[in-house]
């Protein structure tokens, strides 16, 4: 079974990335990121693998689940309706601060915890559950307050299982999370201009056709429709900041105008237009 390296993109201002009803029911994504993860789902009966652990949930699901640690979407395979709340949180989340604040000691502990993976019980799926699906409603320092609070709860919870005996461990982690994250960075440092595939190719030490195949296999997108996605990213930002749409796309290395508008609607289902009335009418 092949592990695919998620990318996760969380906003510039923010340590946190917070995914509300990611309908995932049809897709078999087993999956790694460096991000912590933090998934709650609700109304559904599931399948939880973590790891080498596999169990089913009934009615709702919480866990915590350490960095780089393989794992299935929690509603693959799920009919019914449910609502799933998913935060992913950066690596470095108060690395510096677990050791020199005392207060934050049942928090860093729970981090240790979770390169085990740890499922919580009926009573803090009820208490937690309710804040996580109304943690999108708050801005991004309230989050990150949220956030923190609702960690604190679960390392004092008596109803913590520990999903595997010791930390897991995943082999391909280190090897292929450096290739693409050198890509990464490569592409953050240059999506406002043209980017040639042998440039990225050559910093992978690969044929341009060897590269091709190599970034389809690992994102399960080619690597145009990858930039193509990073653009939109940086330009839905720009747009929530009411930024010209012009100005917005070329900005983010669109090269025409027509083609930003059909990218963007591909991915997000509306056009920039739409997205920036839409966002402008729910502030």
């Amino acid at each position: 079974m092949k592990t695919e390296l998620e990318r996760i993109v969380a906003h510039e201002n923010s340590s946190l990335r917070l995914m509300v009803n990611p309908n995932l029911s049809d897709f078999f994504f087993w999956h790694f990121h460096p991000e912590y993860e933090l998934v709650f789902i609700d109304g559904a009966n599931g399948t939880r693998h973590v790891g080498k652990h596999i169990s089913r949930y009934e009615g709702s699901d919480l866990v915590f689940i350490g960095s780089n640690i393989p794992h299935l979407n929690f509603d693959y395979g799920v009919k019914t309706a449910y609502e799933k709340i998913v935060v992913h949180i950066k690596p470095e989340f108060l690395k510096e601060a677990f050791s020199s604040t005392p207060e934050l000691h049942a928090v860093h502990l729970l981090f240790e915890e979770s390169k085990q993976g740890v499922s919580f019980g009926k009573n803090a799926k009820m208490l937690v559950g309710n804040r996580l699906k109304k943690l999108h409603t708050l801005g991004y320092f309230e989050q990150f307050l949220e956030v923190l609070s609702i960690l604190q709860l679960l390392s004092e919870s008596t109803e913590k299982e520990l999903l595997h005996n010791h930390p897991v461990e995943n082999p391909h982690t280190l090897k292929e999370q450096g290739r693409l994250k050198t890509i990464y960075q490569f592409l953050d440092d240059h999506y406002q201009r043209k980017i040639e595939l042998s440039e990225v190719a050559a910093l992978s030490n690969l044929t341009n056709a060897a590269f091709c195949r190599y970034f389809k296999r690992m994102t399960k997108l080619t690597f145009t429709e990858f930039v193509n996605h990073y653009r939109i990213d940086k330009a839905k930002n720009l747009l929530r900041q009411d930024n010209n749409i012009t100005e917005t796309c070329f900005q983010c290395g669109f090269e025409s105008i027509s083609y930003f508008n059909k990218i963007f609607k591909k991915v997000t289902g509306v056009n920039p237009l739409a997205f920036k009335k839409r966002h402008q009418s729910s502030i």
